[in-house]
């Protein structure tokens, strides 16, 4: 089985969030499998940089490329992955990030540079390619690969893939004015309710959603509050109305890259039998993060981006309460200026028991999930999370809101659950600083109880959160897709 996934970002060449984790780590765990995958991305300066260390297969132009004069593919072995490099220097050679310029501002072209990954993909699924690979599966991933889904339907008369179309977060639509739609080589018979049209003007998301075979979130429970008008995000009657064909199938983590027991960005290693390297990973980080270094205080820690949906306002709130009770805590990320603002007064305000690492650092973050007891997740919606899986396979005890796939992977620890061994971490429902004090003060008692803190430790460390099982519910999904007619 050959499948195409559609991509915009893929660890370790270029990330912004737990899509290219995702990107990076399932066509590995499918091609264990026997499938064959390839990852078609964009060509940012990041990734052509990474990739110029590697060997690149013949260069394969694309004939009339969208919204360029040129452009083509690079076949790349990347380590596990097999990858198709989308070069368009006039659409990826730039500064900034994936999708912003150097001032944060969205580039005012991304329907262009996002529509032209997607023709390339359709031009590799319904073609005859230079290639000589055509795929079963298409697979596109955010509203940056929507477009893909739309033309192979729109296009594809003569034989197309079938498609499989992932949200991993519906708040980011893709939106763009009515007047693209010829520009972007779709039909005005396109252009209607049923179809790409959304709010007036048009969705690259909605075309996903809307033309796919199969749609697929990255959590059982975010699937069913996306067919919420609370978490819709304005699409919930139409995923409502394609319930049949919605399954939500959790993500897993890299459980390699993620291993406390050969971790490279750790001064030691530690594992559920042996966890006296923790105490020396602890120590190190709050020398790291100019913590007072005490292995009797509780260490919190965030690793995530700085938004209102991660819930990082509400822990603001919590924070002096929580170092007031002998905690301390330590945050790496960035974001929106006035939570670093905020996060950087705390710091300034208790130093030695708060410190805010406004950076993203990835060989850190290793260090800080490792190091810490405890890692918070306060998300207001979370459509699955992976912070919270890595602080599971370190020991390190999630906190988080009851939502999306935070209330899929973190069993509470109720005095029931810590009897019969199930309990790996502490949650809470309602999204204000109440609920997650409670929370937060639960794990506070809890830690007061050294043996049972551990015995939680070790069913947060065997707790599989690997991409094993789900890279078996998307081979079972494609086989079911292929065994029905189009």
């Amino acid at each position: 089985m050959r499948v195409l996934f559609v991509t915009s970002e893929v660890h370790p060449l270029i990330k912004t969030g737990g899509l290219a984790d995702v990107s990076g780590a399932l066509p590995p765990a499918l091609e264990k499998l026997g499938l064959s995958v390839k990852v078609l991305l964009p060509g940012y300066p990041a990734v052509m940089q990474k990739i110029a260390r590697s060997e690149i297969g013949t260069p394969i132009d694309i004939p009339g490329p969208l919204g360029t004069t040129s452009a083509r593919l690079l076949p790349v072995r990347y380590g596990a992955l097999d990858l198709l490099v989308l070069d368009a220097p006039d659409l990826f050679t730039r500064p900034g990030g994936p999708y912003n310029a150097p001032g944060g501002q969205d580039w005012p072209d991304n329907q262009f540079r996002f529509g032209a990954l997607c023709h390339a993909a359709a031009w590799l699924s319904l073609s005859d390619t230079p290639l000589g690979w055509r795929p079963d599966i298409l697979h596109g991933h955010d509203w940056q690969a929507g477009l893909a889904v739309a033309y192979c339907h729109l296009w594809g008369q003569h034989g197309r893939p079938r498609t499989v179309f992932t949200v991993h977060n519906l708040a980011y639509q893709g939106q763009f004015a009515a007047e693209n739609v010829p520009h972007l080589r779709l039909p005005w018979e396109a252009y209607r309710h049923d179809g790409l049209e959304f709010w007036g003007g048009m969705s690259f998301l909605k075309a996903g959603l809307w033309y796919a075979d199969q749609l697929t979130t990255v959590s059982p429970t975010y699937a069913r509050e996306i067919q919420t008008p609370e978490l819709g995000c304005g699409l919930d009657g139409l995923l409502s109305m394609r319930s049949s064909n919605l399954a939500g199938i959790l993500n897993g983590i890299d459980d390699t890259e993620w291993n406390p027991g050969i971790d490279p960005f750790m001064p030691a290693t530690f594992s559920d039998s042996k966890m006296a390297g923790k105490a020396t990973v602890k120590r190190a980080l709050q020398v790291a993060s100019a913590l007072t270094p005490d292995p009797q205080t509780p260490l919190f820690c965030v690793v995530s981006r700085l938004t209102h949906q991660k819930g990082l306002d509400l822990l603001a709130d919590c924070l002096p309460d929580l170092v007031g009770r002998g905690a301390q805590f330590v945050l790496v990320g960035t974001g929106d200026p006035a939570l670093e603002h905020r996060y950087r007064m705390l710091a300034a305000a208790y130093p030695g028991r708060i410190s805010a690492q406004l950076k993203y650092d990835e060989g850190f973050s290793h260090l800080v999930i490792g190091g810490s007891d405890a890692i918070i997740v306060p998300s207001r919606f979370e459509p699955c999370g992976l912070t919270q899986m890595y602080g599971l396979r370190y020991g390190t005890l999630p906190v988080v809101r009851r939502t999306g796939g935070l209330a899929d992977t973190v069993t509470d620890a109720t005095p029931a659950a810590i009897e019969n061994g199930s309990a790996t971490g502490f949650t809470f429902d309602h999204a204000d600083a109440a609920g997650l004090s409670w929370a937060l003060s639960r794990a506070l008692d809890l830690w007061k109880h050294p043996k049972l803190w551990k015995q939680v430790m070790r069913s947060a460390m065997t707790h599989d959160n690997s991409w094993d099982k789900a890279a078996l519910d998307y081979q079972a999904l494609y086989e079911g897709l292929l065994a029905k007619p189009l």
